[in-house]
């Protein structure tokens, strides 16, 4: 069945960069993903690997530099293209597509000095041979969710100490510490978007800043690449900092503003990551809906039995709710500034759709049956990717929690106090 979008106001150009997107995904992405997620971490991340092939077609086409500005080498797409392009490259792979959205020099763009911008975010959007691979590193050994909950009464508590930390030694700053194993892009990045804590016995999580740098200097190291159950065909690994001496210049926001930056930032990369899910949902109705139509059991196809079509209607409804809330939420928040955005929306947005694509995936296996569980079967590949992408960017019940605070506490933007 041809995928019909409810939203009859879309162009003939957003059409067309969603046919484009779309053929991207089926022809060069499902296939490299499925490959990828085969290999052992370090077989997919070698020279001879498709993924490389895969990113530098990618970055040839530009679909690595989608939020940016014309002004600044990118496409110059609406908030709703945006959207309406990553959907798509995420019903290819859901994975590969977080893989090209790791640098977030966007949040760069939005929020830095110029010379942050001129010296990161432009290189890196007229880069088209994947040679600029950054990433973005928030959690540690000690600390995942937890960072990402600014406003929450913990986010605040000066007891919590990291396990990375930056100190200001005259004019450079030097890091100290580890990020975890989730970093994606880790092992592979050539520069990094830092969250790392500057004072904690002032203000716990809060009293960190957002660092901005390359990892061509002493004392980086990185680990070996994560072997996961789920999204395999993404690179994440450990980075290690001993005494890394970076620039003053190097700090994007400070702790007077981390707290404000990240739920800023958290605004953007939640819808975002719920379009994802919502992508790879689609591609499990997708496949599910092909083969039973195909399939024979009781001398017809199992798509004529009750059963089977009560079951593909409940993935259906599933798959058009998120994203109706995942595009209304991706494209308020990218088209508005930062004092606008609504982050119990992109919360919300992100555990809907994730637990969508769980469920999704997983009924898309019942109904291929015994073969659902082989690994010849792509359902049972979308089943796993499914299950990591409710722990990506936030567990689904930290978020959740998160969240219920906020609304709990009357505010503004949701239902208001009587």
């Amino acid at each position: 069945m041809p995928y019909f979008d409810l939203d009859q106001t879309l162009s003939e150009q957003d059409l067309a960069l969603k046919a484009s997107a779309a053929a991207f995904a089926q022809g060069v992405m499902r296939p490299v993903s499925r490959q990828l997620d085969r290999m052992t971490p370090e077989e997919a991340i070698a020279s001879q690997s498709p993924f490389w092939g895969f990113l530098r077609e990618a970055y040839r086409l530009g679909y690595h530099k989608l939020p940016f500005p014309e002004a600044l080498g990118g496409p110059g797409l609406t908030p709703l293209q945006i959207q309406i392009v990553m959907e798509e490259l995420a019903w290819g792979s859901f994975g590969l597509t977080l893989a090209l959205n790791t640098s977030l020099d966007a949040a760069v763009a939005m929020g830095g000095t110029r010379e942050h911008v001129e010296q990161f975010t432009i290189p890196y959007c007229q880069c088209t041979d994947a040679s600029y691979i950054g990433c973005w590193a928030i959690t540690e050994p000690d600390h995942g969710s937890d960072t990402v909950m600014p406003g929450y009464p913990t986010f605040r508590d000066p007891a919590i100490k990291a396990n990375c930390h930056a100190r200001l030694d005259g004019d450079e700053w030097v890091i100290t510490g580890q990020k975890s194993a989730w970093v994606s892009g880790g092992t592979i990045a050539n520069r990094i978007l830092l969250m790392c804590q500057i004072h904690p016995a002032q203000s716990g999580h809060a009293g960190s800043g957002m660092f901005l740098f390359t990892l061509d200097r002493p004392g980086v190291a990185k680990g070996k690449p994560l072997d996961k159950i789920g999204a395999r065909d993404l690179n994440q690994g450990e980075i290690f900092f001993d005494a890394v001496r970076i620039p003053r210049e190097a700090l994007v926001v400070g702790p007077e503003a981390y707290e404000a930056a990240l739920e800023a930032h958290l605004c953007l990369t939640l819808p975002m990551v719920g379009t994802w899910a919502t992508g790879l949902a689609r591609a499990a109705f997708d496949e599910a809906l092909a083969y039973a139509r195909e399939r024979e059991q009781g001398g017809r196809p199992i798509a004529d039995h009750p059963t089977v079509q009560v079951k593909l209607f409940d993935m259906f409804r599933k798959v058009e709710a998120s994203r109706q809330l995942c595009r209304a939420v991706f494209v308020h928040n990218w088209g508005s500034p930062a004092e606008r955005r609504a982050i119990e929306y992109a919360e919300a947005a992100k555990t809907f759709a994730t637990q969508t694509a769980l469920e999704v995936t997983s009924d898309a296996i019942q109904i291929f049956g015994g073969i659902g569980l082989a690994r010849e079967c792509v359902a049972e590949k979308l089943f796993r990717d499914a299950r990591s992408s409710l722990i990506c960017d936030g567990s689904n019940d930290i978020l959740a929690l998160s969240g219920g605070h906020r609304i709990a506490r009357a505010h503004p933007r949701c239902y208001p106090a009587r």
